[in-house]
């Protein structure tokens, strides 16, 4: 039985679903909050959307069908920017930067996530929804909550009281009684109509120079972030669904406030177990745009890394711990990968399997996703004296969890050796040779022989080195 921890519970529990049996034809629901798309969506991003990956297909291992929906979040909630707590749209900003419409900027980046996410061999979604196409949807729970008393409406702003839940706080500790002063923290807010500054919108009024707005009860105006989730979530698979996952940075306030708002409103459980993945830190700290280190999957691709040693790189911490991200990490990720794909690569046809490595990986995954140590257990395995047959049929099996698209070994090792020749090869690793004992001139001999060659060398700053055959 699969075990997971639980964040609503703050404890591992066994994990029940909803409807007990696959062979009833019923699913277990997930939802995932997915990217706002007004730009690349970083690799920290990713690590959470592959740990609810390796989820998914855990489940499936142990036999369940699986309803998988990761929103798309296409209409800009506001955010404060600047000294002054200005506050604006970044899909809008986006938008006006580069001289496009909001429809547009939302739909390019859309695009490149769902790329990104199939460079990464993450299992697409059964339903990306999209906010704007569930504005009425949000319209009618935020009616519901009005009739209910759990919201006000200020001049074409709508607010949830957050003081008339009484269970507010439940998932991540804030709650009633100690909360005022941390939310006057994190809030700060030009909003100066609402009962009480831990209140938060459900629906804003649209200001004359704003972009995008749609018509309500209260007027021109546009969904709060919050709301998009519970209309979604309840549309695609009931007023109680299995599992929530997200970011740890997501429990307070996103997620406190999904759960407030929906219970409210339908008087029933949310979701049944919270999942939350650690944050990925670059040099000790949390990737941000502020600080110069953000990456993404297509600056991972320039520094001429395989996608899939990320994906390799984040299979090898566990989702709940913090990953701390470095270019050396993800080339030690690339060289393991590439070598097991060249293992993978030399089985024949799959046969029989090795039941004992089959139940030590079962018993991996299902303890809260120990995939650090099934990941290990796939090295035991394939340096073990089982017959390759036996081997392949075990290995391709693991992967149906890892998702490192192994059978198709042989393919990756082709297109490597397509990519790169001997010759090249060995070129490069002689003018290295000559780098590192500072025969420069020498080196850049070698530099223009490649390039008559018909390839390009690029030194990057992390030390690696990227290759590229010249068009």
């Amino acid at each position: 039985m699969l075990k997971i921890y639980n964040t609503l519970t703050r404890k591992i529990e066994d994990f029940k679903p909803i409807n007990p049996s696959a062979s009833s034809g019923q699913a277990v629901g997930i939802y995932t909050c997915g990217p706002t798309v007004y730009r690349e969506v970083h690799i920290g991003n990713f690590r959470t959307y592959i740990g609810a990956d390796i989820l998914r297909r855990v489940l499936i291992y142990n036999g369940h069908r699986v309803v998988h929906i990761r929103n798309i979040t296409d209409v800009g909630h506001m955010r404060n920017i600047g000294t002054d707590r200005k506050q604006i749209d970044p899909i809008i900003e986006e938008a006006i930067k580069m001289g496009k419409t909001p429809t547009q900027i939302a739909e390019h980046f859309t695009k490149i996530f769902l790329e990104d996410e199939k460079k990464l061999n993450i299992l697409p979604a059964t339903v990306y929804p999209k906010a704007s196409g569930n504005i009425k949807e949000m319209i009618e729970i935020i009616k519901i909550l009005i009739k209910k008393g759990f919201a006000y409406q200020v001049d074409g702003t709508v607010y949830f009281e957050v003081k008339k839940f009484k269970n507010y706080g439940k998932l991540s500790g804030n709650t009633l009684d100690k909360m005022d002063n941390l939310l006057k923290a994190v809030r700060v807010s030009l909003e100066t109509d609402k009962k009480d500054s831990i209140d938060f919108a459900l629906w804003k009024k649209a200001g004359k120079d704003r972009l995008v707005s749609w018509n309500s009860p209260w007027g021109e105006g546009f969904p709060g972030w919050h709301i998009e989730c519970s209309a979604m979530g309840i549309k695609y698979l009931g007023d109680t669904f299995d599992i929530h996952t997200g970011g740890e940075d997501l429990i307070f306030p996103h997620h406190e406030d999904e759960i407030a708002q929906s219970e409210a409103a339908t008087g029933r459980k949310f979701a049944n177990y919270w999942v939350h993945g650690g944050y990925l830190l670059v040099s000790e700290e949390k990737m941000s745009r502020s600080k110069g280190n953000v990456y993404t999957i297509s600056d991972l691709e320039d520094k001429g890394f395989d996608p899939l040693s990320f994906r390799y790189l984040t299979l090898t911490v566990h989702y709940k711990a913090k990953m701390h991200f470095t270019f050396d990490a993800c080339k030690a990720a690339q060289t393991a990968l590439n070598h097991l794909r060249e293992i993978a690569s030399t089985y024949p046809a799959p046969k029989i399997g090795c039941a004992e490595y089959e139940e030590k990986f079962l018993e991996a995954i299902n303890d809260d996703l120990n995939i650090p140590q099934a990941l290990s257990i796939v090295w035991e395995l394939v340096k073990s004296d089982y017959p390759n047959s036996a081997k392949a049929e075990t290995l391709f099996k693991f992967d149906k969890v890892l998702g490192l698209d192994l059978e198709n070994a042989k393919d990756y090792i082709k297109k490597e050796d397509e990519k790169i020749p001997e010759n090249i090869q060995k070129l490069v690793e002689e003018r290295e040779e000559l780098r590192k004992k500072k025969r420069y001139h020498l080196a850049d001999q070698i530099r223009h022989k490649i390039k008559k060659l018909g390839y390009d060398i690029q030194d990057n700053d992390d030390g690696s080195t990227t290759i590229k055959k010249i068009n």
